[in-house]
């Protein structure tokens, strides 16, 4: 058979498989993608209602289980024995948040190691109608012949319960809701009542997903092993509360929030019961946050362990298809990175999408839709031997990812970079290393933000150290390592690092990649581990490493890579009185950055 007529042979195959299901209303794919039914679309025959379920669980105390509100969107013809699968979003923000007020976040102008003065305390005004919890998924997926199932979080809108951010309840309570699909656990038809509620039309097969915290929530889930839950597709999760309100011992704000911390976010989306709200913040916000958040030290301790989901992955089966910006300075990079790194070693399905941009972005709809169908619906469309990596190079798309075997590129060394002095104007960036003992001093002050200190020409507030100008691209792929050597005149100091490309574009129109490549934070104090904090010596030399942001960027030819260390990060840093002096031993500081084809490859693009 000719290939033309193989062609027109599939094509009038596919169109033959459309038709039937069309007039049978049952889902079929094309392409291993579930494909839009004509008679699942409209909307007016769609059926929705609400429940709750009960969990194993009592987070407010009051004497009885906690039941989630949980809606569900589904087409008519699931009343008349068809099943299917299930697409579920849960989250703490359906019923509105607190909003940004003043004084919701604590003052970050003090000293390191001081108390801030006491916030204020707000309350959040709920919002939200019967039955409908949210609209999101619903026209993408109940077209293609999915459920869609919404369930806010434990305290928030008409659930039961405490909001812990990050606590044992916020994985129970969507692993309840998914055992309800499976009818494994009891749904009721009000929040007090003895009514049940069957998911009758469920195949108790389900996919989750969302956005930020709302994609927290599916790790969160899936960290139960549940049966059930064969799928998830977080987009920008908070994997660890530490990683997102600390970093590298340093008390550090997520970008755009200065001053948020966890128990911020608790007031932010406490939207459940008014009259239980006084009870959880006794016990949840005023005791159990205030006594383990530790805003003075910044370590690492049991309180922020329990909340890290890299720790809880032991059960963790569901297939993981993880989506992030490498530019997410809220939720950064790193979270979705140590999460699809763990899952990988465990021989679970993985698959990463990067894009160049911010904060939130989710793959195309055919990767969301290829992962779906082949596990919810058990098509087998070969998605697990698709590329595991898909990257958004810097002049596409983010429809338009590259697939790459994986992330960090295999084809990626680390490059060891040597300071050369000049650093208040612009010292060196070198392979050779410096042999002429050298220090040279920045002093601390928060009122220049990190792009003023790029920039500028010459500065007593930062030191930055230039490659030679790149002859050719450098591909970078993968987590630079910086191990300083660093004495500070007070006992404690923040510690901040760019990596940015110069010249700076300051055109309104710039690339978010034009400049910052990427970015780290860390306190000196923990030198020795993440644990433990020491008070420093004045001008006593220490040395630390730490990683930078994960990445995966082209540096174009014409171009300086710049290694830029400075103090407190106005953005991102708590505001002490400026003044701390921190020495650096160039001698003994260095840079490791991934390059695609290693050191031959820097050193074509940067000889002389």
């Amino acid at each position: 058979m000719s290939i033309m007529k193989k062609l027109i042979h599939l094509i009038t195959l596919f169109i033959f498989i459309a038709t039937n299901a069309q007039e049978k209303s049952v889902p079929f794919f094309i392409d291993g993608e579930a494909q839009v039914v004509g008679s699942f679309k409209d909307e007016t025959k769609w059926l929705r209602h609400d429940l709750w379920v009960e969990t194993s669980f009592d987070s407010d105390d009051d004497g009885k289980m906690d039941r989630m509100h949980v809606d569900v969107t589904r087409p008519a013809q699931t009343e008349n024995g068809l099943k299917l699968p299930v697409v579920y979003e849960s989250s703490p923000y359906y019923a509105g948040t607190a909003g940004f007020t003043t004084g919701l976040f604590w003052d970050v102008k003090h000293e390191l190691g001081q108390q801030a003065k006491p916030r204020e305390h707000v309350e959040v005004i709920r919002k939200g109608k019967r039955p409908i919890i949210s609209n999101s998924q619903i026209r993408t997926w109940v077209p293609r012949g999915f459920v869609v199932v919404h369930s806010s979080s434990p305290g928030t809108g008409l659930s039961d319960g405490a909001p812990t951010v990050g606590g044992i309840n916020e994985s129970l309570a969507p692993k309840a809701v998914i055992d309800w699909l499976n009818g494994r656990a009891r749904g009721y038809s009000s929040r007090e009542g003895t009514k049940e509620v069957v998911a009758y039309w469920s195949t108790g097969k389900v996919g989750m997903t969302g956005t930020s915290y709302n994609g927290t929530l599916p790790l969160a889930a899936a960290t139960t092993g549940v049966e059930g839950l064969e799928a998830i597709i977080p987009i920008a999760p908070n994997t660890s509360y530490y990683h997102y309100y600390r970093s590298n011992g340093l008390v550090r704000s997520p970008g755009g929030y200065l001053g948020e911390d966890i128990d911020v976010l608790y007031d932010f989306i406490h939207s459940g019961k008014e009259e239980n709200r006084g009870r959880n913040n006794r016990v949840i916000r005023d005791t159990e946050m205030i006594n383990g958040m530790d805003r003075i030290t910044g370590d690492y301790n049991d309180f922020w362990e329990g909340r890290d989901y890299l720790n809880q992955m032991k059960p963790m089966k569901a297939a993981l298809l993880m989506a992030h910006g490498f530019n997410d300075w809220n939720v950064m990079p790193e979270h979705s990175y140590r999460i699809s790194k763990k899952a990988i070693e465990m021989g679970i399905p993985t698959q990463i999408y990067y894009h160049q941009d911010g904060h939130g972005g989710p793959p195309p709809l055919k990767m969301m839709n290829r992962w779906f169908t082949r596990y919810l619906f058990g098509e087998e469309n070969g998605v697990e031997k698709d590329p595991k990596a898909w990257i958004v190079r810097e002049y596409n798309s983010r429809q338009k990812p590259t697939p790459y075997v994986a992330y960090p590129n295999p084809d990626a060394s680390l490059v060891t970079l040597s300071l050369h002095p000049g650093g208040p104007v612009t010292g060196g960036l070198f392979l050779k290393k410096n042999k002429i003992k050298t220090t040279e001093i920045l002093t601390d002050d928060y009122s220049y933000d990190g792009s003023s200190l790029a920039k500028a020409k010459t500065s007593e507030n930062r030191l930055l150290y230039l490659t030679p100008v790149l002859k050719e691209d450098i591909h970078l792929s993968g987590l630079s390592t910086l191990t300083i050597k660093i004495a500070s005149s007070k006992k404690a100091a923040n510690l901040s690092v760019w990596l940015v490309s110069l010249p700076w574009n300051s055109d309104k129109k710039a690339k978010i990649t034009d400049n910052i490549i990427t970015r780290g934070w860390a306190d000196i104090q923990n030198y020795k581990s993440l644990t433990e904090s020491t008070n420093l010596i004045p001008d006593k030399f220490y040395t630390m490493s730490f990683d930078l942001q994960p990445d995966d960027q082209i540096i174009k030819k014409g171009q300086q890579i710049g290694l830029m260390i400075f103090s407190s990060d106005p953005e991102f840093t708590l505001h002490p009185k400026p003044g701390t002096i921190l020495t650096v031993d160039i001698n003994s500081t260095s840079l490791k950055i991934p390059v695609i084809g290693g050191r031959k490859s820097f050193y074509r693009a940067t000889k002389q």
